[in-house]
């Protein structure tokens, strides 16, 4: 199984709305989101499943990658890496899986998989962690495939 974690991109501070879940992206968010998007539509299979924040900067996100994606409450800002993690059916789910949240979710998740001794990691936003599950001699392991940051495509 691949499971790719995708932070939203740039968005306006929280005082400008004063709802976490309405902040949009800013036009920065928007080049960032951009090129993201089009990195990983050249990455991805064909039946990749997209899931999404119903954050509005997750959408705005989201919707670069202009591919068929479900929105799901579990991926909200604040949620938990368990929930993620049971969303995707880690580690025995099939194919690809791309989630678009939030931080500490995703950095929670990353660390979890990987076995970081801290309780998260740092994910810059708009960028991309790739990670794979597979088996080795009857072992599971997560292996990184890939980390990419907009600002380095």
């Amino acid at each position: 199984m691949d499971l790719i974690l995708w932070r939203h991109a740039e968005a306006i501070d929280l005082e400008l709305v004063g709802d976490d879940m309405e902040r949009s992206l800013t036009p920065r968010g928007e080049k960032q989101a951009t090129r993201m998007a089009h990195w990983l539509d050249r990455q991805l299979p064909d039946g990749a499943r997209i899931l999404a924040s119903p954050a509005v900067r997750s959408q705005q996100t989201v919707k670069t990658l202009d591919r068929k994606f479900k929105t799901h409450g579990a991926l909200a800002p604040l949620g938990s890496a368990e929930d993620l993690l049971a969303l995707v059916q880690w580690p025995h789910g099939k194919g690809c899986t791309v989630v678009v949240g939030h931080q500490p979710t995703l950095g929670r998740t990353i660390a979890r998989l990987i076995g970081l001794t801290e309780s998260e990691c740092a994910v810059k936003k708009g960028a991309v962690w790739w990670l794979r599950y597979k088996e080795r001699y009857g072992v599971g392991q997560t292996v990184v495939v890939t980390v990419q940051s907009p600002e380095l495509l």
